[in-house]
Protein backbone atom coordinates (compact mmCIF):
# COMPACT_ATOMS: atom_id res chain seq x y z
CA UNK A 1 0.00 0.00 0.00
CA UNK A 2 2.64 2.38 0.74
CA UNK A 3 4.31 1.78 -2.71
CA UNK A 4 0.90 2.51 -4.59
CA UNK A 5 0.20 5.60 -2.58
CA UNK A 6 3.35 6.80 -3.43
CA UNK A 7 2.82 6.48 -7.20
CA UNK A 8 -0.31 8.02 -6.87
CA UNK A 9 1.48 11.10 -5.42
CA UNK A 10 3.81 10.57 -7.95
CA UNK A 11 0.78 11.10 -10.40
CA UNK A 12 -1.15 13.72 -8.79
CA UNK A 13 1.97 15.89 -7.65
CA UNK A 14 3.80 15.55 -11.53
CA UNK A 15 7.86 15.87 -9.92
CA UNK A 16 7.37 15.04 -6.51
CA UNK A 17 10.63 13.08 -5.78
CA UNK A 18 9.71 9.14 -5.47
CA UNK A 19 12.26 7.59 -3.77
CA UNK A 20 13.18 8.04 -0.17
CA UNK A 21 17.12 8.87 0.80
CA UNK A 22 19.11 6.10 1.54
CA UNK A 23 19.80 6.57 5.59
CA UNK A 24 23.26 7.50 6.76
CA UNK A 25 24.39 7.20 2.60
CA UNK A 26 25.06 10.74 2.41
CA UNK A 27 26.51 11.83 5.47
CA UNK A 28 30.14 12.83 4.63
CA UNK A 29 32.16 14.64 2.32
CA UNK A 30 33.09 12.97 -0.69
CA UNK A 31 36.64 11.39 -0.91
CA UNK A 32 38.11 10.43 -3.30
CA UNK A 33 40.06 6.71 -4.19
CA UNK A 34 38.95 3.15 -3.71
CA UNK A 35 37.93 0.43 -5.42
CA UNK A 36 33.89 -0.33 -5.55
CA UNK A 37 33.19 -4.07 -5.34
CA UNK A 38 30.11 -5.17 -6.35
CA UNK A 39 28.24 -8.86 -6.07
CA UNK A 40 26.43 -8.75 -9.49
CA UNK A 41 23.93 -11.44 -9.78
CA UNK A 42 23.96 -12.14 -14.00
CA UNK A 43 26.48 -12.72 -16.28
CA UNK A 44 26.45 -9.74 -18.79
CA UNK A 45 24.68 -10.80 -22.21
CA UNK A 46 27.34 -8.61 -23.72
CA UNK A 47 28.80 -4.80 -23.02
CA UNK A 48 27.79 -3.29 -26.21
CA UNK A 49 24.44 -1.59 -25.52
CA UNK A 50 23.53 -2.05 -29.03
CA UNK A 51 23.20 -5.59 -29.04
CA UNK A 52 22.71 -6.47 -25.80
CA UNK A 53 18.84 -7.18 -25.12
CA UNK A 54 18.61 -8.31 -20.99
CA UNK A 55 17.84 -4.97 -18.49
CA UNK A 56 20.67 -6.67 -16.14
CA UNK A 57 23.25 -5.32 -18.29
CA UNK A 58 22.26 -1.68 -17.34
CA UNK A 59 24.47 -1.66 -14.06
CA UNK A 60 27.32 -2.44 -15.85
CA UNK A 61 26.81 -0.40 -18.97
CA UNK A 62 25.80 2.73 -16.73
CA UNK A 63 29.49 3.73 -15.69
CA UNK A 64 30.97 2.95 -19.44
CA UNK A 65 28.65 4.77 -21.17
CA UNK A 66 26.73 8.61 -21.28
CA UNK A 67 23.74 8.55 -22.84
CA UNK A 68 22.33 11.42 -25.42
CA UNK A 69 19.85 12.14 -22.14
CA UNK A 70 20.03 11.44 -18.81
CA UNK A 71 16.75 11.19 -16.30
CA UNK A 72 16.06 12.09 -12.46
CA UNK A 73 16.28 9.32 -10.44
CA UNK A 74 12.90 9.76 -8.47
CA UNK A 75 11.06 10.97 -11.19
CA UNK A 76 12.74 9.79 -14.51
CA UNK A 77 12.32 13.25 -15.45
CA UNK A 78 14.41 14.13 -18.55
CA UNK A 79 17.31 16.12 -17.55
CA UNK A 80 20.58 16.67 -19.90
CA UNK A 81 23.61 14.10 -21.03
CA UNK A 82 25.70 14.28 -23.53
CA UNK A 83 23.46 16.09 -24.95
CA UNK A 84 22.91 20.08 -23.12
CA UNK A 85 19.78 20.75 -24.38
CA UNK A 86 17.06 19.15 -27.39
CA UNK A 87 14.32 20.91 -28.75
CA UNK A 88 11.39 20.06 -31.27
CA UNK A 89 11.44 22.25 -34.07
CA UNK A 90 8.35 20.88 -35.50
CA UNK A 91 6.99 17.64 -34.22
CA UNK A 92 9.16 15.64 -37.21
CA UNK A 93 12.27 17.31 -36.22
CA UNK A 94 14.02 17.38 -33.40
CA UNK A 95 17.65 19.37 -33.06
CA UNK A 96 19.97 17.71 -30.14
CA UNK A 97 22.82 20.46 -29.00
CA UNK A 98 26.14 18.35 -28.00
CA UNK A 99 28.05 18.97 -25.02
CA UNK A 100 31.44 20.30 -25.76
CA UNK A 101 35.14 18.90 -24.98
CA UNK A 102 33.92 15.53 -24.11
CA UNK A 103 36.17 12.24 -25.36
CA UNK A 104 35.99 8.63 -26.18
CA UNK A 105 37.97 6.62 -23.70
CA UNK A 106 39.97 6.16 -26.98
CA UNK A 107 40.54 9.83 -26.99
CA UNK A 108 38.25 10.16 -30.43
CA UNK A 109 36.46 13.10 -29.93
CA UNK A 110 32.39 13.17 -29.24
CA UNK A 111 30.83 15.47 -31.49
CA UNK A 112 27.76 15.31 -34.34
CA UNK A 113 29.59 12.50 -36.63
CA UNK A 114 29.97 10.80 -33.71
CA UNK A 115 26.30 10.70 -32.33
CA UNK A 116 25.43 9.77 -36.30
CA UNK A 117 27.45 6.86 -36.37
CA UNK A 118 25.88 5.41 -33.28
CA UNK A 119 22.19 6.33 -34.13
CA UNK A 120 23.03 4.67 -38.09
CA UNK A 121 23.83 1.83 -36.42
CA UNK A 122 21.65 1.79 -33.43
CA UNK A 123 18.68 1.33 -36.27
CA UNK A 124 19.96 -0.13 -39.12
CA UNK A 125 22.60 -2.84 -37.79
CA UNK A 126 21.20 -6.36 -37.98
CA UNK A 127 22.03 -7.46 -34.64
CA UNK A 128 20.49 -4.13 -33.05
CA UNK A 129 18.31 -4.72 -29.51
CA UNK A 130 17.46 -1.43 -29.96
CA UNK A 131 15.90 -0.98 -33.83
CA UNK A 132 12.11 -0.63 -31.96
CA UNK A 133 13.06 1.80 -29.73
CA UNK A 134 14.19 4.13 -33.08
CA UNK A 135 11.25 3.00 -35.23
CA UNK A 136 10.38 6.85 -36.00
CA UNK A 137 14.00 7.83 -36.75
CA UNK A 138 14.33 8.18 -40.54
CA UNK A 139 17.62 10.02 -41.06
CA UNK A 140 20.17 12.14 -38.92
CA UNK A 141 21.81 15.08 -40.13
CA UNK A 142 24.80 17.00 -38.83
CA UNK A 143 24.27 20.68 -38.92
CA UNK A 144 27.36 21.45 -37.44
CA UNK A 145 29.91 19.86 -34.98
CA UNK A 146 27.62 20.41 -31.99
CA UNK A 147 24.55 19.92 -33.35
CA UNK A 148 22.09 17.06 -35.26
CA UNK A 149 18.81 16.89 -36.11
CA UNK A 150 16.73 13.48 -35.69
CA UNK A 151 14.57 13.41 -39.02
CA UNK A 152 11.41 11.76 -38.09
CA UNK A 153 8.99 9.22 -39.92
CA UNK A 154 6.05 10.49 -37.45
CA UNK A 155 5.60 12.53 -34.11
CA UNK A 156 7.71 11.20 -31.65
CA UNK A 157 7.79 13.14 -28.45
CA UNK A 158 9.08 10.02 -26.40
CA UNK A 159 12.02 10.18 -28.20
CA UNK A 160 14.27 12.57 -25.71
CA UNK A 161 13.64 9.82 -23.00
CA UNK A 162 14.62 6.84 -25.29
CA UNK A 163 17.42 8.59 -25.82
CA UNK A 164 18.16 7.87 -21.62
CA UNK A 165 18.56 4.56 -22.51
CA UNK A 166 20.36 1.86 -24.80
CA UNK A 167 19.76 3.93 -27.84
CA UNK A 168 21.45 7.09 -26.43
CA UNK A 169 24.85 5.30 -24.83
CA UNK A 170 27.38 6.48 -27.03
CA UNK A 171 30.05 4.23 -28.36
CA UNK A 172 33.40 5.22 -30.03
CA UNK A 173 33.34 4.91 -33.77
CA UNK A 174 36.76 4.52 -34.09
CA UNK A 175 36.55 1.12 -31.64
CA UNK A 176 33.17 -0.20 -33.15
CA UNK A 177 34.83 0.09 -36.74
CA UNK A 178 38.18 -1.91 -35.20
CA UNK A 179 37.15 -4.16 -33.17
CA UNK A 180 33.61 -5.48 -34.99
CA UNK A 181 31.77 -8.08 -33.09
CA UNK A 182 34.51 -8.43 -30.88
CA UNK A 183 33.58 -4.78 -29.96
CA UNK A 184 30.88 -6.65 -27.48
CA UNK A 185 33.36 -7.71 -25.16
CA UNK A 186 35.44 -4.47 -25.27
CA UNK A 187 33.23 -1.29 -25.09
CA UNK A 188 34.66 2.23 -25.74
CA UNK A 189 31.98 5.04 -24.18
CA UNK A 190 32.71 8.79 -22.86
CA UNK A 191 31.51 7.26 -19.01
CA UNK A 192 33.78 8.28 -15.78
CA UNK A 193 35.05 4.19 -16.13
CA UNK A 194 36.77 2.96 -18.91
CA UNK A 195 36.59 -1.13 -19.01
CA UNK A 196 39.53 -2.90 -18.42
CA UNK A 197 38.70 -6.45 -18.18
CA UNK A 198 35.94 -9.35 -18.65
CA UNK A 199 36.24 -12.99 -17.44
CA UNK A 200 32.84 -14.57 -18.22
CA UNK A 201 30.84 -16.14 -15.02
CA UNK A 202 34.12 -14.06 -12.79
CA UNK A 203 34.69 -10.56 -13.18
CA UNK A 204 34.00 -7.39 -14.66
CA UNK A 205 36.64 -4.44 -14.23
CA UNK A 206 36.61 -1.12 -14.87
CA UNK A 207 39.16 2.38 -13.51
CA UNK A 208 38.66 5.58 -13.51
CA UNK A 209 38.30 7.65 -16.91
CA UNK A 210 40.79 10.57 -15.93
CA UNK A 211 39.83 12.79 -18.57
CA UNK A 212 35.95 12.67 -17.88
CA UNK A 213 34.18 15.32 -18.79
CA UNK A 214 32.50 16.11 -15.73
CA UNK A 215 35.08 17.43 -13.91
CA UNK A 216 35.44 15.97 -9.87
CA UNK A 217 33.67 12.65 -11.47
CA UNK A 218 34.06 10.02 -10.25
CA UNK A 219 35.47 9.74 -6.90
CA UNK A 220 36.37 5.67 -7.27
CA UNK A 221 39.72 4.29 -8.72
CA UNK A 222 37.66 1.55 -10.31
CA UNK A 223 34.54 -0.42 -10.14
CA UNK A 224 34.99 -4.36 -9.79
CA UNK A 225 31.99 -6.29 -10.79
CA UNK A 226 32.41 -10.49 -8.90
CA UNK A 227 29.70 -12.32 -10.71
CA UNK A 228 27.88 -13.86 -8.34
CA UNK A 229 24.52 -15.90 -9.20
CA UNK A 230 23.20 -16.99 -5.85
CA UNK A 231 21.69 -13.71 -4.04
CA UNK A 232 22.77 -15.75 -0.68
CA UNK A 233 26.34 -15.81 -1.59
CA UNK A 234 25.93 -12.15 -3.02
CA UNK A 235 24.41 -10.48 0.53
CA UNK A 236 27.09 -13.03 2.33
CA UNK A 237 29.66 -11.15 0.92
CA UNK A 238 28.81 -7.75 1.64
CA UNK A 239 28.16 -8.94 5.39
CA UNK A 240 31.82 -10.48 5.50
CA UNK A 241 33.17 -7.50 3.53
CA UNK A 242 34.45 -9.04 0.76
CA UNK A 243 32.36 -6.90 -1.41
CA UNK A 244 30.69 -3.46 -1.46
CA UNK A 245 27.18 -3.62 -3.25
CA UNK A 246 24.94 -6.32 -3.75
CA UNK A 247 21.83 -5.71 -6.06
CA UNK A 248 18.63 -7.49 -7.17
CA UNK A 249 18.21 -8.72 -3.89
CA UNK A 250 14.80 -10.55 -3.10
CA UNK A 251 12.70 -9.59 0.10
CA UNK A 252 14.00 -12.90 1.93
CA UNK A 253 17.13 -11.90 1.76
CA UNK A 254 16.33 -8.51 2.88
CA UNK A 255 14.79 -10.25 5.92
CA UNK A 256 18.84 -11.25 6.68
CA UNK A 257 20.17 -7.84 5.96
CA UNK A 258 17.40 -6.41 8.31
CA UNK A 259 19.10 -8.57 11.45
CA UNK A 260 22.73 -7.72 10.75
CA UNK A 261 22.63 -3.98 12.77
CA UNK A 262 25.08 -1.47 11.42
CA UNK A 263 26.98 -3.83 9.64
CA UNK A 264 25.23 -3.54 6.64
CA UNK A 265 22.87 -1.04 5.01
CA UNK A 266 19.74 -1.43 3.37
CA UNK A 267 17.54 0.04 0.00
CA UNK A 268 14.27 -0.86 -0.34
CA UNK A 269 12.46 1.59 -2.87
CA UNK A 270 9.26 1.38 -5.32
CA UNK A 271 10.27 0.49 -8.88
CA UNK A 272 8.51 -0.12 -11.93
CA UNK A 273 10.33 -2.88 -12.49
CA UNK A 274 8.00 -6.97 -12.67
CA UNK A 275 7.84 -10.03 -13.49
CA UNK A 276 6.97 -11.10 -16.14
CA UNK A 277 6.08 -14.42 -18.42
CA UNK A 278 7.10 -13.57 -21.97
CA UNK A 279 5.58 -15.75 -24.63
CA UNK A 280 6.35 -16.89 -28.07
CA UNK A 281 3.93 -16.72 -29.68
CA UNK A 282 5.52 -17.36 -33.07
CA UNK A 283 4.43 -20.99 -32.79
CA UNK A 284 2.23 -23.46 -31.14
CA UNK A 285 0.74 -23.95 -29.18
CA UNK A 286 1.02 -20.19 -27.44
CA UNK A 287 0.26 -18.70 -31.10
CA UNK A 288 -3.90 -19.55 -30.03
CA UNK A 289 -4.82 -16.29 -27.79
CA UNK A 290 -6.90 -18.65 -25.74
CA UNK A 291 -4.30 -20.84 -24.84
CA UNK A 292 -2.09 -17.77 -23.89
CA UNK A 293 -5.00 -16.51 -22.25
CA UNK A 294 -5.57 -19.47 -20.09
CA UNK A 295 -1.98 -18.90 -18.36
CA UNK A 296 -3.25 -15.58 -17.61
CA UNK A 297 -6.35 -16.93 -15.72
CA UNK A 298 -4.63 -19.92 -14.16
CA UNK A 299 -1.89 -17.33 -12.53
CA UNK A 300 -2.41 -16.69 -8.57
CA UNK A 301 -0.73 -13.06 -8.45
CA UNK A 302 -1.52 -12.31 -4.99
CA UNK A 303 -0.53 -15.64 -4.33
CA UNK A 304 2.50 -14.94 -6.01
CA UNK A 305 3.41 -12.18 -4.45
CA UNK A 306 2.80 -13.45 -0.93
CA UNK A 307 4.80 -16.84 -1.54
CA UNK A 308 7.95 -15.21 -4.01
CA UNK A 309 8.13 -11.36 -2.16
CA UNK A 310 6.47 -12.44 0.59
CA UNK A 311 3.95 -9.69 0.13
CA UNK A 312 5.94 -6.89 -0.57
CA UNK A 313 4.90 -6.41 -4.33
CA UNK A 314 2.60 -5.26 -6.10
CA UNK A 315 0.60 -7.53 -8.40
CA UNK A 316 0.45 -6.71 -11.83
CA UNK A 317 -1.88 -6.70 -14.72
CA UNK A 318 0.29 -4.92 -17.39
CA UNK A 319 4.13 -3.25 -17.40
CA UNK A 320 2.67 -0.01 -16.28
CA UNK A 321 2.27 -0.29 -12.33
CA UNK A 322 -1.20 1.08 -10.65
CA UNK A 323 -0.76 4.77 -9.54
CA UNK A 324 1.47 5.49 -11.85
CA UNK A 325 0.47 8.24 -14.34
CA UNK A 326 0.26 6.46 -17.46
CA UNK A 327 -1.50 3.54 -16.17
CA UNK A 328 -5.50 2.97 -16.19
CA UNK A 329 -6.78 1.66 -13.21
CA UNK A 330 -9.71 -0.41 -14.93
CA UNK A 331 -7.56 -2.74 -15.70
CA UNK A 332 -6.30 -3.54 -12.13
CA UNK A 333 -8.43 -6.73 -11.91
CA UNK A 334 -8.31 -7.83 -15.82
CA UNK A 335 -7.29 -11.49 -15.01
CA UNK A 336 -9.01 -12.70 -12.13
CA UNK A 337 -7.49 -16.02 -10.49
CA UNK A 338 -9.91 -18.45 -12.29
CA UNK A 339 -8.62 -22.00 -13.13
CA UNK A 340 -11.94 -23.11 -14.46
CA UNK A 341 -11.82 -20.61 -16.74
CA UNK A 342 -8.50 -21.46 -18.14
CA UNK A 343 -9.61 -25.40 -18.56
CA UNK A 344 -12.82 -24.09 -20.34
CA UNK A 345 -10.24 -22.24 -23.23
CA UNK A 346 -7.90 -24.63 -23.55
CA UNK A 347 -10.63 -27.28 -24.45
CA UNK A 348 -11.93 -24.20 -26.92
CA UNK A 349 -8.69 -24.29 -28.33
CA UNK A 350 -8.28 -28.08 -28.68
CA UNK A 351 -6.57 -29.06 -25.46
CA UNK A 352 -9.38 -31.03 -23.12
CA UNK A 353 -6.66 -33.05 -21.79
CA UNK A 354 -4.91 -29.56 -20.99
CA UNK A 355 -1.20 -28.92 -22.43
CA UNK A 356 2.27 -28.93 -22.64
CA UNK A 357 4.66 -26.04 -22.89
CA UNK A 358 8.41 -25.48 -22.82
CA UNK A 359 9.19 -23.22 -19.82
CA UNK A 360 12.15 -21.63 -19.84
CA UNK A 361 14.40 -19.94 -16.79
CA UNK A 362 16.97 -18.69 -14.79
CA UNK A 363 18.94 -21.38 -12.71
CA UNK A 364 19.45 -19.56 -9.31
CA UNK A 365 17.75 -20.60 -6.47
CA UNK A 366 15.43 -18.11 -5.85
CA UNK A 367 14.45 -18.02 -9.78
CA UNK A 368 13.97 -21.90 -9.62
CA UNK A 369 11.86 -20.93 -6.13
CA UNK A 370 9.50 -18.73 -8.58
CA UNK A 371 9.42 -21.12 -11.12
CA UNK A 372 8.02 -23.68 -8.29
CA UNK A 373 5.51 -21.39 -7.70
CA UNK A 374 4.26 -20.69 -11.16
CA UNK A 375 4.66 -24.77 -12.18
CA UNK A 376 2.02 -25.34 -9.58
CA UNK A 377 -0.19 -22.89 -10.25
CA UNK A 378 -0.22 -23.82 -14.25
CA UNK A 379 -0.40 -27.30 -13.36
CA UNK A 380 -4.47 -27.02 -11.51
CA UNK A 381 -5.25 -25.52 -14.16
CA UNK A 382 -4.30 -28.24 -16.52
CA UNK A 383 -1.16 -26.47 -17.57
CA UNK A 384 2.15 -28.73 -18.12
CA UNK A 385 4.91 -26.81 -17.95
CA UNK A 386 8.37 -28.41 -18.41
CA UNK A 387 11.48 -26.02 -17.14
CA UNK A 388 14.36 -25.79 -18.61
CA UNK A 389 16.89 -23.40 -16.68
CA UNK A 390 20.38 -21.64 -17.49
CA UNK A 391 22.24 -18.19 -17.08
CA UNK A 392 20.28 -15.04 -18.19
CA UNK A 393 22.65 -14.47 -20.87
CA UNK A 394 22.13 -18.29 -22.14
CA UNK A 395 18.32 -18.55 -21.99
CA UNK A 396 17.81 -15.16 -23.94
CA UNK A 397 19.62 -16.58 -26.89
CA UNK A 398 17.82 -19.45 -26.43
CA UNK A 399 14.75 -18.22 -26.18
CA UNK A 400 14.64 -14.58 -27.79
CA UNK A 401 17.11 -15.10 -30.54
CA UNK A 402 17.23 -18.95 -31.72
CA UNK A 403 12.79 -19.30 -30.78
CA UNK A 404 13.61 -22.15 -28.45
CA UNK A 405 10.96 -22.74 -25.88
CA UNK A 406 7.66 -21.07 -25.24
CA UNK A 407 7.46 -19.20 -22.14
CA UNK A 408 10.14 -17.77 -20.19
CA UNK A 409 10.20 -15.99 -16.62
CA UNK A 410 12.21 -12.66 -17.17
CA UNK A 411 12.43 -9.53 -14.87
CA UNK A 412 10.99 -6.28 -16.81
CA UNK A 413 13.05 -3.35 -15.59
CA UNK A 414 11.26 -0.64 -16.79
CA UNK A 415 12.38 2.54 -19.06
CA UNK A 416 12.49 5.61 -18.79
CA UNK A 417 9.57 6.24 -21.25
CA UNK A 418 6.22 4.37 -20.77
CA UNK A 419 5.74 3.64 -24.31
CA UNK A 420 9.26 1.61 -24.64
CA UNK A 421 8.14 -1.64 -23.00
CA UNK A 422 5.24 -1.94 -25.52
CA UNK A 423 8.19 -1.51 -28.12
CA UNK A 424 10.73 -3.59 -26.62
CA UNK A 425 8.10 -6.21 -25.85
CA UNK A 426 5.30 -6.68 -28.40
CA UNK A 427 6.54 -4.78 -31.17
CA UNK A 428 7.71 -6.65 -34.05
CA UNK A 429 11.59 -5.88 -33.36
CA UNK A 430 11.30 -5.78 -30.09
CA UNK A 431 13.93 -7.78 -28.48
CA UNK A 432 11.83 -9.58 -26.15
CA UNK A 433 9.12 -10.52 -28.50
CA UNK A 434 10.81 -14.09 -29.00
CA UNK A 435 8.41 -14.96 -32.00
CA UNK A 436 8.82 -11.39 -34.33
CA UNK A 437 5.82 -11.38 -34.63
CA UNK A 438 3.77 -7.68 -35.38
CA UNK A 439 1.39 -6.60 -33.22
CA UNK A 440 -2.04 -5.89 -33.24
CA UNK A 441 -3.40 -3.39 -35.65
CA UNK A 442 -4.74 -1.67 -33.21
CA UNK A 443 -1.79 -1.50 -31.22
CA UNK A 444 0.55 -0.32 -33.44
CA UNK A 445 -1.30 2.59 -33.87
CA UNK A 446 -2.38 3.15 -30.15
CA UNK A 447 1.52 2.39 -29.53
CA UNK A 448 1.81 5.48 -32.56
CA UNK A 449 -0.63 8.04 -30.65
CA UNK A 450 1.24 7.04 -27.06
CA UNK A 451 3.98 9.10 -29.08
CA UNK A 452 2.66 11.76 -30.98
CA UNK A 453 1.95 13.95 -28.72
CA UNK A 454 3.62 15.67 -25.36
CA UNK A 455 -0.22 16.41 -23.94
CA UNK A 456 -0.33 13.79 -20.47
CA UNK A 457 -4.30 13.80 -21.14
CA UNK A 458 -3.93 12.45 -25.20
CA UNK A 459 -0.88 10.37 -24.12
CA UNK A 460 -2.70 8.84 -21.39
CA UNK A 461 -5.68 7.76 -23.61
CA UNK A 462 -3.25 5.92 -25.97
CA UNK A 463 -1.76 4.18 -23.12
CA UNK A 464 -5.09 2.72 -22.01
CA UNK A 465 -5.47 1.44 -25.57
CA UNK A 466 -1.85 0.08 -25.42
CA UNK A 467 -2.75 -1.99 -22.09
CA UNK A 468 -6.17 -2.76 -23.28
CA UNK A 469 -4.73 -4.76 -26.43
CA UNK A 470 -2.07 -6.72 -24.45
CA UNK A 471 -4.57 -7.62 -21.88
CA UNK A 472 -7.06 -8.97 -24.76
CA UNK A 473 -4.43 -10.43 -26.93
CA UNK A 474 -2.54 -12.06 -23.65
CA UNK A 475 0.37 -11.06 -25.09
CA UNK A 476 2.39 -11.78 -21.80
CA UNK A 477 1.67 -12.53 -18.18
CA UNK A 478 2.76 -9.92 -15.65
CA UNK A 479 2.82 -10.97 -12.37
CA UNK A 480 4.40 -8.41 -10.16
CA UNK A 481 6.17 -5.38 -9.53
CA UNK A 482 9.08 -5.76 -6.83
CA UNK A 483 10.91 -3.64 -4.50
CA UNK A 484 14.76 -2.43 -5.47
CA UNK A 485 16.62 -4.15 -2.73
CA UNK A 486 20.17 -3.48 -2.79
CA UNK A 487 22.44 -4.34 0.40
CA UNK A 488 25.71 -2.20 0.95
CA UNK A 489 28.53 -1.42 3.46
CA UNK A 490 28.25 1.73 5.62
CA UNK A 491 31.69 2.47 4.16
CA UNK A 492 29.31 3.09 0.56
CA UNK A 493 28.12 6.83 0.46
CA UNK A 494 26.22 9.32 -2.05
CA UNK A 495 24.07 6.45 -3.23
CA UNK A 496 21.27 7.43 -4.93
CA UNK A 497 18.51 4.64 -5.75
CA UNK A 498 16.05 5.34 -9.19
CA UNK A 499 12.82 4.22 -10.04
CA UNK A 500 13.86 2.00 -12.73
CA UNK A 501 15.32 -0.44 -9.68
CA UNK A 502 18.90 -0.18 -11.65
CA UNK A 503 21.63 0.85 -9.56
CA UNK A 504 24.16 3.42 -11.02
CA UNK A 505 27.74 3.75 -8.95
CA UNK A 506 29.06 6.65 -11.09
CA UNK A 507 28.62 9.34 -8.11
CA UNK A 508 29.40 6.62 -4.95
CA UNK A 509 32.45 7.19 -2.71
CA UNK A 510 34.04 5.05 0.08
CA UNK A 511 34.46 6.86 3.61
CA UNK A 512 37.50 5.73 5.04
Amino acid sequence: MQRRQALQALASLGTLPLLPAVAGAQTAAPRRGGILKVAAPFNPSTLDPVTGGTGSDHMLLYPIFDTLVDFVPETLEARPGLATAWEFLDPRRLVLTLRQGVRFHDGTPFDAAAVKVNLDRARGDDRSAVRGDLASLQAIEVLDAHRVVLLLSRPDTALPLILADRAGMMSSPKAMQERGRQYDRAPVGTGPFRFVRWNDNDIVELVRNEDYWNKGLPYLDGITYRIITDLNTGLRSVIAGETHFAYRLNPQQKLVADRMGKRVRISSTPTIADYHLLFNYGHAPLNDRRVRQAINYAIDRDGFNKAALLGLGVPAQTMLPPGYWAHDPSFDHFYTHDPDRARALLREAGHPDGVDIQFFGYSDQASQQRHEIIIEQLRRAGIRAHMTVGSSADMYQRFMVRGEGDMLLALWTGRPDPSQPFVLVYGADGFNNAGKVPPPPEMAQAQADSQSSAAPAARKAAFARLERAALEHALSCELAFVPGIEAFSPSVRNYTPNLLGKPKFNEIFLAD
